[in-house]
């Protein structure tokens, strides 16, 4: 590994390492909200991030999107949630 590579790699351990203890803080922040419904109704399924979007109707994007908090589903997306919560059956045999 080169010299250069190596202590820009070895500058960013140690930010990391400050940024544990607290003593700086981070440039950046992300939360997960692992309370987002979609994702949940997702994981109730047990279908992947395609299926689900492929079993709705809409593209994998618009389903990254809802599970990321970016958008929120509207109209019927957000009735077909509703019912995949309550009656996940349903929307399985549907599926089928």
């Amino acid at each position: 590994m080169r010299e250069e590579l190596f202590d820009e790699l070895l500058e960013s351990v140690k930010q990391a390492a400050a940024i544990e203890r607290g003593t700086i803080k981070p440039s950046r922040v992300f939360v997960v909200n692992k309370n987002n419904e979609v994702t949940n109704v997702r994981a109730k399924l047990g279908l992947s991030q395609n299926k689900f979007a492929a079993l709705l109707g809409i593209s994998s994007a618009t389903l990254k999107n809802w599970e990321q908090g970016r958008r929120q589903p509207s109209g019927a997306a957000k009735v077909l949630l509703k019912i995949a919560k309550q009656h996940p059956e349903i929307i399985l045999k549907a599926a089928a």
